[in-house]
């Protein structure tokens, strides 16, 4: 009986939602057919911008080509026609502009006087060259026709300048041969959807160049509207392309040459836009049907949804999920908006004490990791003192000995009976002596305490300060430096212990890079404020650490250098002069495979008044 019942009521429901669905239909068929005629004038209106920029680009490098040549014709070597002068200049002009093809001299009568590429097959007689008439005619830049460069035997256009003596008559031509199947790297930074291309043609419609498979088509036709007047607005068109694809085309002509510029994108872009706006239509249409057919429906189950609440709650409950029940508005009778509040209460008084008995395991946690923390500290405090002492005898004791060593060998070093060999040696252990004298320096460093009261001190100051000590050596190096300041909070510090840890942080990044043989060396130091802290890092795009090498790091006499670069100190007396104020110090690596070494030290109120920003770069070329 129920199920007959609920069969009129399911037919009424479609009835009604197939009524609602006819001007839905209708009116979402009229947004399509008016969005896709939008979306083609837009992506008509987008080729016709690219093509009026790519003729810009073009006339621009043209222009650069006639800045140029009006230089080279009033070259001394050009006007005496000196094959030898101009085969060396023109070598060089190819060497800078990668797009030309060849720099030619003809005498009037076709002799070629010069060429930027070795021209063995081409003999040194008069010969007929079309565009050389031309010019020596009119006596004015010439654009020749898609021809096979004589010298270079590729598909070219030739621009050709008049080179005229010191009385104004033509005593040669300057030919700059265009490399058409390079031509298109002039439109590479250009915003093309995919599957757009862009073509360059002549007035009789030969392909010059083009953005997709330049040497599949130059040479061929291509018949392609165009205006037929420079600086007017690109003609849009369609059609297929020379290469089957349809596509909508946009064309503007080339002043300097009489060249045709397209722009073609195909119509699957169009449809790709209408894609999604198709997508929204439909779901808008799908909600107006659905829509009345779940209110219906809503209406039918609205019991039935109400105790598979309260039974879920129960569920969830026995299973340990004690969130409280979302609570339904309205509820048919009185006994189920009861069963709801003790659903509700029963769960906020279990969730609640859970809550306790996590914070407390939570609180206990907490003390159990600070505890070991700080034993940990305690052991590496009093290893480093430890080795403070040791290392504070040991240079004391080895210092002396060296010192008469030096000396003994600087006596030596002035006798004058001595040979080659032995002034020789002799340097040898004065080197080697300077050096233990550095290592034994570099240990009192690190079992001395600090060099002087603390002070609030800017870190912007402190990586100026390194900055100004390594910028010859990065730019040696050719590395680049690039400082980013966000922070203007000080800090409570020695500046010349401070000045010691970026020091040393810029050495090891430096040297890791070098070692590492990057081609383009990259260090960032970069600063800003973390909470009630200022944080520094130094970031590399060396090799970066090892993960057998990471625990080490901080570790007294611990180095990768190769034996002779490095003590193992810097580090470690890095770490100890961070710790002592209080501070930490660590590292981490980066998205660019390389090292990130960093510091926080705790924030002073003071603050400069500054902009808050501050970037500055180092650039070694």
């Amino acid at each position: 009986m129920k199920i007959l019942a609920a069969q009129p009521i399911r037919r009424q429901v479609l009835v009604s939602a197939c009524l609602l669905l006819l001007p839905i239909v209708i009116g979402a068929a009229w947004s399509a057919n008016r969005t896709r005629l939008e979306r083609r004038a837009e992506v008509q209106a987008e080729a016709a911008s690219i093509t009026a920029t790519s003729v810009a680009y073009f006339d621009r490098y043209l222009h650069g080509l006639d800045s140029m040549a009006s230089v080279l014709v009033r070259h001394p070597a050009v006007i005496a026609l000196n094959r030898e002068e101009c085969n060396r200049l023109f070598a060089g002009v190819l060497r800078d502009q990668p797009l030309v093809l060849n720099v030619v001299l003809r005498a009037p009568d076709g002799t070629l006087q010069g060429s930027g590429l070795q021209a063995r097959d081409v003999v040194s007689q008069s010969v007929t060259v079309p565009y050389v008439q031309q010019v020596v005619a009119s006596g004015q830049p010439v654009v020749s026709d898609l021809i096979i460069g004589p010298v270079s035997h590729k598909p070219t256009v030739v621009l050709a300048y008049p080179v005229r003596a010191a009385g104004g008559s033509i005593v040669g031509v300057l030919d700059f041969g265009i490399d058409l199947s390079q031509l298109q790297t002039l439109f590479g930074s250009l915003p093309l959807a995919e599957g757009s291309v862009i073509t360059l043609t002549d007035r009789r419609g030969l392909v010059l160049a083009r953005s997709r498979e330049a040497d599949r088509f130059i040479g061929t036709t291509m018949a392609a509207a165009a205006p037929t007047e420079p600086g007017a607005t690109p003609r849009a068109s369609a059609g297929k392309d020379i290469d089957g694809v349809d596509r909508l085309f946009a064309s503007a002509v080339v002043g300097r040459g009489a060249w045709v510029m397209t722009v073609g994108i195909p119509r699957s872009v169009v449809e790709a836009r209408l894609w999604p706006l198709w997508q929204r239509d439909l779901a808008i249409s799908a909600i107006a049907v659905l829509v009345p057919l779940f209110f219906w429906l809503w209406m039918g189950g609205r019991l039935s949804r109400q105790l598979n609440h309260l039974r879920g709650a129960a569920q969830r409950i026995a299973q340990g999920d004690l969130s409280p029940p979302a609570r339904v508005a309205e509820v048919l009778n009185r006994e189920l908006g009861d069963l709801q509040d003790a659903f509700v209460s029963m769960a906020q008084n279990l969730a609640h004490t859970r809550e306790a008995l996590d914070r407390q395991v939570e609180q206990e946690r907490k003390m159990r990791e600070t505890l070991e923390s700080l034993q940990r500290q305690v052991v590496r405090q009093e290893r480093l003192a430890a080795v403070g002492v040791l290392v504070s005898g040991v240079a004391h004791e080895l210092n002396n000995p060296l010192q008469a060593i030096l000396g003994a060998s600087e006596l030596l070093e002035r006798r004058r009976d001595l040979s080659s060999e032995a002034l020789l040696d002799i340097a040898f252990v004065k080197t080697q002596s300077a050096r233990a004298r550095e290592i034994i320096r570099n240990l009192a460093r690190f079992s001395s305490q600090q060099a002087g009261p603390p002070t609030s001190v800017d870190l912007r100051d402190v990586i100026a300060e390194v900055v100004q000590l390594r910028r010859a050596n990065l730019a040696a190096a050719d590395i680049v430096l690039d400082v980013q300041a966000s922070s203007t909070r000080n800090v409570y510090a020695n500046f010349t212990e401070l000045e010691q840890v970026v020091l040393n942080f810029v050495i090891n990044a430096q040297q890791a890079i070098q070692a590492a043989g990057s081609p383009q060396g990259r260090m960032v130091i970069r600063l800003s404020d973390v909470g009630q802290r200022v944080r520094l890092e130094v970031v590399d795009n060396g090799p970066g650490v090892s993960p057998a090498n990471e625990p080490k790091l901080f570790q007294p006499f611990f180095t990768t250098k190769p034996v002779g670069e490095g003590t193992g100190l810097g580090l470690s007396v890095s770490y100890g002069i961070v710790e002592s104020y209080g501070g930490a110090i660590g590292y981490h690596g980066n998205e660019s495979g390389g090292a990130t070494f960093f510091f926080e030290l705790p924030a002073t109120d003071s603050q400069r008044q500054t902009a808050p920003q501050v970037r500055t770069a180092v650039t070694a070329r």
